[in-house]
């Protein structure tokens, strides 16, 4: 009596394998049942000569014009991704290999691909970030990242990295061209996963890095101070708390500091000042904010080390200190006041959890555990899949940065070595006495 019931069972589980092979070759077949199929009608109308002729020559048509033979080989790439990957999810362990995501666009990349999932009801972007590693090496490829659409949960963006974007030794920064910047543009910070250059507006923002020693945090930072430099409309004050970091660009500054904590808060208390005056001065214009049609300067304050202020062993003027950049951080975006904060691990013992916070815009360099990323980058974003515990500690500048876009990206900072600095400072030197 179980006979039938087996036997009825395993053709049913072989007519789903062929449903499903059918499908994930769909396009291949697709491809090859049209000239053969071209062939058959015209055997049967015109004749073998004609059957044979025209499949040759629609195939030749396809292969040498350019346009038609790219078309093609998207499509083919596209359906091998597919089926590829549907395979990684079939052999899966778990809820993922019974309820797979379904994949709705593939997109290739300059290192790869990006694919866009749908998750089915009962799986989640945990299950998927879990998997990545699995995934990856499943498809045979260098790295799987999966990120989670932040307005609707069951969409993930899946990137896969075949090549090593991050493979050049360094990335010559775009600034060593230019004669001058304008802050009030964009300014190039790195290049991300797929190739692309990544920009960082700081107008209105401000932006804290963080990192272990060695991970290329300084360096990232010289970008930012760089770009601020190179326009002779920006004025900068620098606070280096180690002193020989920022020192090559002292004479394109306003102020420079060193590791005197008590001249450090006489400079914040003197922004301080001049804030309140701009927001005076802007209540008189009847407008909100410094814009680039106002004509007022940018101010540009930079801290490198910033732990040495505001957790130095003279508690009293590290509060005071902490004080007063919070200040300044809160409400000095509107008046054209620029903060870029640099330090090991703003760690709340080290950095107050209230002025940490302020920071719109976070830079996460290479960090040892989980728990630090999430310290520089937020609470939270590790589960997502955004750690800077699992960056290449041997690729120095490889950081995640949270901006514009409200979800951390994966790049590697421009390189500026010690002449590339030289170089610039003196360029911005000479740009700001006018010659």
């Amino acid at each position: 009596m179980n006979a039938p019931t087996n036997s009825r069972s395993m053709t049913d589980e072989m007519l789903d394998e062929l449903l499903r092979l059918l499908a994930v070759w769909r396009v291949e077949l697709g491809l090859f049942a049209l000239p053969t199929g071209l062939g058959v009608w015209l055997y049967v109308r015109f004749g073998l000569f004609f059957a044979i002729a025209a499949p040759v020559a629609l195939v030749t048509t396809v292969l040498c014009v350019g346009p038609l033979r790219r078309f093609l080989g998207r499509l083919l790439h596209r359906s091998s991704v597919r089926r590829h990957l549907e395979a990684a999810f079939h052999a899966l362990p778990g809820v993922l290999s019974e309820k797979r995501p379904h994949i709705v666009k593939i997109t290739r990349t300059t290192f790869g691909d990006r694919v866009e999932l749908v998750l089915w009801r009962g799986t989640s972007i945990d299950d998927l970030v879990k998997a990545e590693a699995v995934l990856a090496a499943s498809l045979g490829v260098r790295q799987v990242r999966c990120v989670a659409n932040s307005a609707k949960r069951n969409l993930v963006s899946l990137t896969i990295t075949r090549d090593d974007p991050f493979g050049v030794e360094a990335l010559r920064c775009p600034l060593l061209h230019m004669q001058r910047t304008c802050l009030w543009d964009a300014v190039p910070v790195g290049v991300n996963e797929e190739g692309e250059i990544v920009t960082l507006s700081l107008p209105e923002r401000n932006v804290l890095l963080g990192g272990e020693p060695g991970a290329g945090k300084s360096v990232a930072l010289s970008l930012l101070v760089a770009a601020a430099a190179l326009d002779p409309e920006v004025d900068l004050c620098l606070f280096d708390g180690k002193v020989v970091e920022l020192s090559a660009w002292s004479a394109c500054a306003r102020v420079f500091v060193g590791h005197d904590v008590q001249l450090a808060i006489t400079v914040l208390e003197e922004l301080t000042v001049e804030m309140d005056d701009r927001y005076d001065e802007l209540l008189r214009r009847g407008v909100r904010k410094v814009t680039r049609a106002e004509g007022l300067r940018l101010r540009v304050v930079v801290i490198d080390e910033l732990a040495l202020y505001v957790a130095g062993t003279d508690k009293k003027s590290a509060q005071r200190f902490a004080e007063l950049l919070r200040d300044l951080v809160a409400r000095g975006r509107a008046a054209g006041i620029i903060v870029l904060a640099a330090t090991q691990k703003p760690s709340t013992d080290i950095v107050p959890s209230t002025l940490r916070d302020l920071f719109g815009f976070r830079w996460a360099l290479r960090c040892a555990t989980r728990d630090a990323s999430d310290t520089v980058l937020g609470a939270g974003w590790a589960s997502e899949g955004f750690s800077a515990s699992n960056l290449n500690s041997a690729r120095r500048g490889v950081g995640l940065l949270l901006h514009e876009g409200g979800v951390p990206v994966q790049l590697r900072a421009f390189h500026l070595n010690d002449d590339d600095v030289r170089a610039l400072a003196e360029r911005a030197r000479q740009l700001r006495l006018g010659k």
